[in-house]
Parts: C-alpha cells; sequence; structure tokens
C-alpha cells in the first residue's frame, strides 16, 4: 500500500504564509570557495565551488510581507522581523498535531526553490523521534513531490558525525539538499559538528554549513531552542532565515505568519474529534481500597497521601486523605471495612522505595502497588477498548470502507507485555495475557461473527513496540537513547503494512499487516504516529510520563483506507481515548495543557479585533483592517458595556448578543457588525470532546422511508453532468484589461530588484592575488544587464491549466511586458493570481448541468452507519417519533446553526419532511465536490401545493463574505439542482423561518 496525498487548502495557505515572506526576492545564487588543501587519503573531491543561498530584500520590504501574510490569516501584524533571537529572521508557523506539519515544510522548500532558487535548507528537530519521522515523510511523499514540481531533483539526508564527506557535498551542492539533524548534535564545543576536522581541512563542519546560508526549518521549537546554548547553536549555522513549525509555540516573540490552532483543526475536521471513555468503580467504601499516591517529608514529620473511601452521610466517597504515622484506618475513614487494616505501622520515605505499612496487613503498599480494584480497571479498560476497536471494524465492513483499525496500548514497564525467564524465554506480561483472554472471549461473540473471515491467530494480532537489547529482548528505556532508534525505525519502516488488511495470499510473511492492536511504552511519546489508530488507551501504574496532548497526538491524524487515501470527516474519524479518569477531568486536563502551553481560550484583549478586513481585493490581495487602535477603541467600549468582564472573557450578555446575532456597537463600528460578532463566536468556543457514555447508534426508521421521503427523494435523487461555455475570447479581454471587478495584468507594475555593491581588499603576495571581501551593501542601479527572462508561457500554462494559444493571446494584448523585464517573478506571479480569479468567476458562470439517468443510491441510507452524542455538548437532534419527518431516529449535524434548524425543522408544521444530506451525496463541480446542507418538503398553510427545496445553513447569511472558491462551489451547486428540476428552490439562510421568505 501506498499513502496518498491530496492538495489540501490548509496546507497550500500554510505553505504560502512561508513563501509569501520572500516575495521581491529574484533568483539569484551565492558562491564560495571551498579549499582543495585536502589530506592525501581523503575521500574528499571537489572543485572547489560551493554554492548558498542569497537573500537579497531588504527587511523594510520582507516586514511588509510579513504582515501581508499576517492580514490574510487573520493574525496581529508584528512591528519587527526579530524576536529574542536577533541574529536572523525567524517567523512562527502554527499548525495543530495530526494535521502535516512535515509534509508542509518539505512542500515549503520545494516552493521556495521554485520561486526564489533557494537551495540549502537545515531541518533541526528536538529528538531522534522526530527525526525518523521526517525521514519517514520524505521517503513516502518523495514521488508525490516529483510529479508536483516536474522531476525536481533533490536529496535529504541526515547529519552523520562519522560521514564528514556528505556535509562537503552539502555545501558543494547545487540541487536542492536537506540537511536534517537534532540540537544535540551541535550545541556543544565538544560535538563534532563544531570541531576542526582533518577530513575538512582542517575546517568545522559548522563552518561549510554556514556558508551555505541555509534557510532553518525549526521542527517543535519549544524543544530546540529552549535554552541560550540552543539559540547559539542555531546563530552559528548563520541562517538566511528561520521557519518554525509547531502547535505549541512558547516563545511568540517571532513574528507568526500562519495559525492552525486546536480549535480550527477540529472546526474543521481536519483532525478526528475525540470521545474519552473512562472505567470507574464505586464500591461504597464496601472493601479497603488503599492506593498510595504520594510520600512527602516536611516540618511535621513525615506524611503519605493514601486514596480511601471515606464514610459519607449517605454512602462513601473515594478520596485522598493525609495520614501520618500511628493513625487508626478505621477512625480516619469511619467504614468498617477498614477496622481489620489496623494502624500505619510505618512510613518509608526513601526516594525510589516509598510504602507504607499496617498493623493488620502483612503486605505494604508502594507507589507501584496494584491493588485489587486496579487491576479489574485495567481488565475493563483492556476489554472495552477491544469492544470499540471491534465495533469500528464491524461498521467499516459493513459500510464497505477498507480501513484497516488500529489500537495502542501505552503501558509504563516492558515486564507488563512481555516476560522473561532466566534462559531468556518470553512470555506473555500480564497484560498481554489479559488482552488475549478478552480478545477471545469477545470476537467469539456472535455480534462480530462477520469479523472471522481472515484467521489472524490473537498472538498474530498485537505486538509491542519496545526498545531490545542485542539478544532481541525487550528492555525498558526513555524514548530518547540510542537504543530507542531502532524502535521508531521499526515503528516508521512498518507504517504501510500497520494501514494495510492481512491477506493470507499476498502477504504470508509480513508481520505487520496481520498487527492490529499495538503495544507502546510511555516514554515513546512524540514524533510518530499512524492515522488509523482510533483507540487510545493507558495502562500506566506509575506517575504518567506522557501527557494528554501526547496521548491524543499519536492518533488525531485523518484515516486512510486501504489505497492510501485520506477518508475525511467526523462520520468516519473518531478518537476514543480511553483514559485513567473520568471523562471530565481528562477534558479539563488537557485543556489546561493547551492553556500551559500558550493556547488562550476565551481571553479578549485589546488587539482581538485588530486583523477584521474592513476592504479586500480578491486578484490583489490588497486590503484594509480594522487596526490596532480602532481594536483596542472597541475592546474598551465591550468592557464598558460589560459584553466583557474585568478578566478579558465573554459575559453572558455577550453570549446572548452571539445567540441573537445582534449587539450594539458605537457608529464607527456598524459595517462590522457580523465580523465583531465572528471574532466574539471564535473566542466563546472550547475543544468539543464528546463523552463516549452519551453516543448512541443511529438507527433508519424503515417506515419513514415512504411517502414523504419518496416524494422528496424522486425529486432531487438525479445525477448530472455539467459542460462549460468557455468564452476563450472574453477571457482574454478581462485578463488583459479587467473590469469594474477586477484588476488585468495591464495593472501590473514591478520595480527591478535590488544589487549589490561589494567591496573586498586586494592583497599581493607571494602567493598570489587574493580579494577577501570586506563590505556588502544594497544600492539600486540606474542601469544594469537585464534578466535572463524566464519561460512565461509555460510558466503561466502550469499555474493557470489555460492553453498556450490563450496564454500567447493574452501576453501578445498587454502593454506592459517591461515591468517583466524589470522581475519577472513579480510579474508572473501575479499574472497567475489575475488569470485564474478570473478563469473560476468564467467556469461559474459558463457552466451548463444535464440530469442523467444516474441515481444517488437510496440504500445507502440504510447502509450507513451514524453515531450521535447527546447532552448539552452533543451533535444531534432527537427526532418526533410521533411525527417521523425524517430518515433517522437523531439528525446529526455539524455545527449550533445545524442543531438549531434541526429543531425548528421538527416544529414547523408547514415542513412535511426534511433530510440531512449525508456526505456521500456530492455534486460535481469543476472546482470540487460539493455537499449540500438539507433537502426540505414543504406545505404551505391553507395550501396543499409542495415546494421543494435545498437549503445550504451559514452563519452569516451574506454570501460576499464566503471565500471565492466555496461561493463558486454553491453557485455551480444550484445550477445543478436547476437542472435536476426546475420544481426545487435554492435557499441560503441562517435560520429555518427564512424559508419562507
Amino acid at each position: 500500500m501506498k499513502i496518498q496525498f491530496d492538495t489540501l487548502d490548509y496546507q497550500t495557505d500554510a505553505v504560502n504564509s512561508a513563501v509569501r515572506v520572500f516575495e521581491g526576492q529574484t533568483i539569484k545564487k551565492s558562491n564560495f570557495t571551498i579549499t582543495n588543501d585536502v589530506p592525501q587519503g581523503t575521500l574528499f573531491a571537489s572543485d572547489g565551488i560551493g554554492v548558498g543561498n542569497r537573500v537579497i530584500i531588504n527587511e523594510e520590504q520582507m516586514l511588509k510581507n510579513v504582515n501581508k501574510t499576517q492580514i490574510l490569516d487573520g493574525i496581529v501584524p508584528s512591528d519587527n522581523l526579530f524576536g529574542n533571537n536577533k541574529a536572523f529572521p525567524q517567523f512562527n508557523i502554527e499548525m495543530e498535531t495530526g494535521t502535516g506539519k512535515t509534509f508542509v515544510y518539505l512542500k515549503t522548500i520545494l516552493e521556495l526553490n521554485k520561486q526564489y532558487g533557494f537551495l540549502k535548507f537545515v531541518i533541526v528537530v528536538p529528538s531522534i523521534a522526530i527525526k525518523e519521522g521526517v525521514l519517514k515523510s520524505f521517503e513516502i511523499t518523495k514521488d508525490y513531490f516529483k510529479n508536483q514540481y516536474n522531476g525536481v531533483v533533490y536529496d535529504l539526508f541526515m547529519f552523520d558525525s562519522s560521514k564528514l564527506d556528505r556535509v562537503r557535498s552539502f555545501a558543494s551542492a547545487n540541487t536542492i539538499d536537506i540537511m536534517v539533524t537534532t540540537i544535540q548534535s551541535f550545541n556543544k564545543d565538544t560535538n563534532v559538528m563544531n570541531r576542526e576536522n582533518d577530513q575538512l581541512s582542517g575546517a568545522r563542519p559548522i563552518d561549510l554549513i554556514a556558508e551555505t546560508r541555509p534557510i532553518v526549518i525549526i521542527d517543535e521549537p519549544q524543544s530546540v531552542d529552549n535554552t541560550d546554548l540552543a539559540k547559539d547553536a542555531l546563530k552559528s549555522l548563520d541562517p538566511s532565515a528561520g521557519l518554525r513549525y509547531s502547535a505549541t509555540h512558547r516563545d511568540n516573540t517571532y513574528p507568526k505568519i500562519y495559525q492552525l490552532g486546536a480549535v480550527d483543526a477540529y472546526d474543521n475536521q481536519l483532525v478526528k474529534q475525540i470521545e474519552v471513555a473512562g472505567i470507574e468503580m464505586d464500591e461504597d467504601g464496601n472493601r479497603a481500597h488503599l492506593k498510595l499516591i504520594d510520600v512527602k517529608t516536611g516540618k511535621n514529620g513525615i506524611r503519605a497521601k493514601i486514596e480511601v473511601y471515606k464514610k459519607t452521610r449517605n454512602d462513601a466517597d473515594k478520596i485522598t486523605m493525609n495520614f501520618k504515622a500511628g493513625d487508626d484506618m478505621f477512625s480516619k475513614t469511619k467504614l468498617q471495612a477498614y477496622d481489620e487494616v489496623g494502624f500505619i505501622q510505618d512510613i518509608d520515605a526513601t526516594p525510589g522505595f516509598e510504602s507504607v505499612t499496617f498493623s493488620g496487613n502483612p503486605e505494604k503498599i508502594t507507589l507501584e502497588s496494584a491493588t485489587l480494584e486496579d487491576e479489574a480497571i485495567k481488565r475493563a479498560q483492556i476489554s472495552k477498548t477491544i469492544e470499540e476497536h471491534l465495533n469500528k471494524e464491524l461498521k467499516f465492513k459493513q459500510s464497505g470502507q477498507r480501513i484497516k483499525v488500529l489500537s495502542l496500548f501505552f503501558l509504563d514497564k516492558v515486564e507488563n507485555y512481555r516476560v522473561y525467564d532466566e534462559e531468556g524465554n518470553p512470555s506473555l506480561g500480564r497484560y498481554a495475557r489479559i488482552f488475549e483472554e478478552e480478545y477471545e472471549r469477545l470476537i467469539h461473540l456472535s455480534k462480530y461473527k462477520e469479523l472471522n473471515d481472515v484467521n489472524v491467530p490473537v498472538s498474530e494480532a498485537h505486538d509491542g513496540y519496545f526498545s531490545a537489547d542485542n539478544k532481541g529482548k525487550l528492555k525498558n528505556t526513555k524514548g530518547d537513547t540510542q537504543a530507542d532508534e531502532s524502535t521508531y525505525e521499526m515503528i516508521m519502516k512498518n507504517k504501510e503494512g500497520l494501514l494495510t488488511f492481512y491477506d493470507e495470499e499476498k502477504h504470508h510473511t509480513a508481520k505487520a499487516n496481520k498487527i492490529r492492536f499495538i503495544f507502546s511504552h510511555s516514554a515513546l511519546k512524540e514524533g510518530w504516529d499512524n492515522p488509523n489508530v482510533f483507540q487510545i488507551a493507558t495502562l500506566i501504574e506509575t506517575k504518567d510520563t506522557i501527557n494528554k496532548r501526547q496521548k491524543i497526538g499519536r492518533g488525531l491524524r485523518i484515516a486512510v483506507n486501504e489505497d492510501g487515501e485520506r477518508v475525511p470527516g467526523f462520520a468516519v474519524n473518531t478518537l476514543t481515548v480511553m483514559a485513567n479518569e473520568s471523562y471530565k477531568d481528562f477534558a479539563e486536563g488537557l485543556q489546561k495543557e493547551y492553556e500551559e502551553d500558550g493556547v488562550i481560550f476565551g481571553v479578549f484583549n485589546k488587539d482581538s479585533f485588530a486583523t477584521i478586513i474592513t476592504h479586500y481585493d480578491e486578484v490583489t490581495e490588497e486590503m484594509e483592517i480594522l487596526g490596532k487602535e480602532k481594536s483596542e477603541q472597541l475592546f474598551n467600549y465591550l468592557k464598558q458595556e460589560e459584553f466583557i468582564n474585568s478578566s478579558g472573557r465573554a459575559t453572558d450578555k455577550l453570549k446572548q448578543a452571539i445567540t441573537d446575532e445582534e449587539i450594539e456597537v458605537p457608529e464607527d463600528f456598524i459595517e462590522v457588525v457580523s465580523q465583531i460578532l465572528d471574532v466574539a463566536r471564535s473566542k466563546v468556543k472550547s475543544l468539543d470532546i464528546k463523552d463516549a457514555k452519551d453516543k448512541v447508534e443511529v438507527k433508519v426508521v424503515k417506515e419513514a422511508l415512504a411517502d414523504d421521503f419518496l416524494e422528496l427523494w424522486n425529486k432531487i435523487k438525479y445525477k448530472t453532468t455539467y459542460k462549460i461555455d468557455f468564452d476563450s475570447d472574453k477571457l482574454i479581454e478581462l485578463a488583459t484589461n479587467g473590469n469594474e471587478s477586477f484588476d488585468g495584468v495591464n495593472s501590473i507594475q514591478t520595480r527591478k530588484g535590488t544589487y549589490l555593491y561589494k567591496k573586498g581588499m586586494v592583497e599581493v603576495s607571494r602567493a598570489g592575488v587574493k580579494a577577501d571581501e570586506s563590505s556588502e551593501s544594497s544600492v539600486r542601479a540606474t542601469t544594469s544587464g537585464a534578466y535572463k527572462l524566464p519561460d512565461i508561457i509555460t510558466f503561466l500554462q502550469n499555474e493557470t491549466s489555460l492553453t498556450r494559444k490563450t496564454i500567447v493571446a493574452i501576453l501578445q494584448s498587454v502593454n506592459n511586458l517591461d515591468s517583466f523585464k524589470n522581475n519577472p517573478l513579480s510579474y508572473m506571479n501575479q499574472a497567475a493570481k489575475i488569470i485564474n480569479a478570473i478563469k473560476n468567476q468564467l467556469i461559474v458562470d459558463g457552466i451548463e448541468y444535464t440530469r442523467t439517468s444516474d441515481e444517488y443510491e437510496q440504500t445507502l441510507f440504510s447502509t450507513e452507519t451514524l453515531n450521535a452524542y447527546l447532552g448539552e455538548k452533543g451533535n444531534s437532534v432527537k427526532v418526533d417519533e410521533s411525527k417521523q419527518k425524517t430518515v433517522y431516529d437523531y439528525v446529526v449535524t455539524d455545527s449550533s446553526i445545524e442543531k438549531d434548524f434541526a429543531r425548528k425543522a421538527e416544529m414547523d408544521d408547514n415542513v412535511k419532511f426534511y433530510i440531512k444530506l449525508p456526505d456521500w451525496f456530492k455534486i460535481r463541480t469543476p472546482l470540487g465536490p460539493y455537499n449540500p446542507d438539507w433537502a426540505l418538503l414543504y406545505e404551505e398553510e391553507d395550501d396543499e401545493q409542495h415546494l421543494y427545496f435545498i437549503v445550504e445553513t451559514k452563519g452569516d447569511t451574506s454570501f460576499e463574505q464566503l471565500r471565492p472558491h466555496e461561493r463558486a462551489k454553491i453557485m455551480a451547486g444550484e445550477k445543478h439542482f436547476k437542472a435536476v428540476d426546475t420544481d426545487i428552490k435554492f435557499k441560503r439562510v441562517s435560520d429555518e423561518a427564512e424559508i419562507r421568505g
């Protein structure tokens, strides 16, 4: 199986945000001399020429580019290019875990080369785990990128202190070369990279790297340059610029140029949604539960924190209490069950040997002691994880989706998975044994009989990913040792096998294809994941070393099917976390971790409204924003009127205004009320984590698939084909001269690139004539040699997908080709944007749909498996069974607006029948598939005439506020339904009542 890659809009936006920083840069290399004075017998051979990057735009222009990018991405503009590290410009790119940041920065490298000719890049990572992840991403994306970038030659290598010849070839390469290194490889003077080396004619490897002026990619900067030593190490690379990629930037002094935070990633279904399940046991104090939590020495002696049951007025609650030696357990808990435990004889506070001994209990308890309750909970966790796993397998099989389900168990000790006798023979650890017992019990239930068509023994359905010694014996490690490197490599190399179903004929020797349940060490906490991990269970006895964000990060990525294709949507992508705590505690803890990492939920400040766009030109991307001063005025007004409290959080008054979609503001802000409400709405969101106990399986009500359904379905069920009446002459005219809505190519203006003025001190000696560069400055030249002009026709063909004939006609019609000669790249990029904007509008204007005899399959309603979540944070509306106006017993919605729409449709007597159109109801458009929201059968009051509606629900009814791409798809969808049946009316509404309007 080969993982497939799509062009995802948000990833393209992230790439463009970095590329825009260098707008105005001309393609130019920097050459330098590599000494040829190499010792006898070395491996090196060189022509003496090194090739480096050359950034020649000034800081003022770069800051303008950054501000433009920030405004486009809704980020408050920065005042300067530099953060805490003044040596070189660095930029933060924020991408939530699981959204493909490695893919993004590899693509950014290739795009920077395509646009500006940059060749040398260094990726700095914090750990060997992430290093292995980068290598794997490079391997699986190489064919895709070569197709995307016309076979461009590029290479990536891991810095190895024993292979310094590769550093020399990096410096001299005239193609794209990427070095990957951990920060630990060059943050000390004793590192090989920082020492003079005979193989390099006495030079230090880092000096050769620095000569290339690389663009540095910093992966997880909060773990890379979090010390002064690390910051100095990065400076020593002498980078042209730095791009910093993370989900959680700790240092926000650097300009942020792109943000895709946790909330946005969840809202846009770019990662899996999370549901949390926990096993809680409460025996009301009928058994003496004793769990040692902590031992501390203080002024009042040694104290032990022990989890016990304590009597309450009605029953007993499990709580953690402080105890000292001599305390009687019955007296402290008031429960008879503790009478036999007696009193505390001794508390040992020795680090690593903490324990408590009781007078009535021969066995002391320790931090690692497993109580009877612990054992029962662990078995229940394992069992429920297997059950959730099998339920997903069954769901995907019944719906015909070939998606292999994986489950991940985190352990803190290898012995819990595998144990060895004195001869070194392996056998099952206690959790592996429990797993096999529970799996054998569950898989043979009649419910799962459909899953038994592949004969994989239970012993081969699971495996452990742990580090091993030289005899193959698994061992405990910390996740950052040399021994762990092979473990990460094994996880990465098995990635495709883990995603592929076992087929006895094809894969009889492929171990990974049989594995569906993965056991891993909790130390292996970052840098690896798998898109088809749907369940994560934590079986940790001691202090949990892996935090909640790291846990969910192993399974957040969108699932792929057996063809390697992403399968988006929450209907498929739900990550079930089997936690050691309650759903509420997990959710609260996860939010706390986000906040500790700098993610601020729900707090307004004086800049919160600064990026509201007051004017935007789609073609030139020029815009005006509210700005910091106006934002502060608005912020102060909202505080004064008590929409925001003194802590900067929304009050009930603001929440009500959001619900009502109305807010009173000063006259200066009336034109941007909808944007103000959008900002406010985003601030009152938090992570939407579902409670597994609130999940119900949605059922089709077969009786509902009758008269009213059939009347509506028979109107909308037909598919269409389309053709485009594309007026090439009109495209050429508009692309050349524009109109009131668009600028044409004739509007493009460019200026000549910056030239470098260099001075060098010339020395004449017996060795010859030598010139050392002593100064360099930029100067605007009045005359210079002309650029070698690139092939603009082929460039515009590739960027616009228009014919060569059309491109030639546009270029023959324009009158500003001098601007092309001034700055070819800037001219071509602007021209491509203009032509594409006009082309897309003409495509939608000229599309014509024709109904065919092909139909959407009604039977898919019966075979589709949906889950609804109930409760306050749920995503569903219960259907009134007495009316049964839709297909299911619950309507599953994607937003609060849709939820409100469904509720009102249930109550509206004029709505005879309605359908939340499922994901598979996709309409083909030239700009990608379009999935409308609702179909309604409507009956006017006192009139038996039936009306048929396709409804698009949007929070902001201003159609012009939508992105041009989305707007065009909706317009194409509207034309599709007109072709299907002229009785169908297409509506865009924010409230169900607007249908009657």
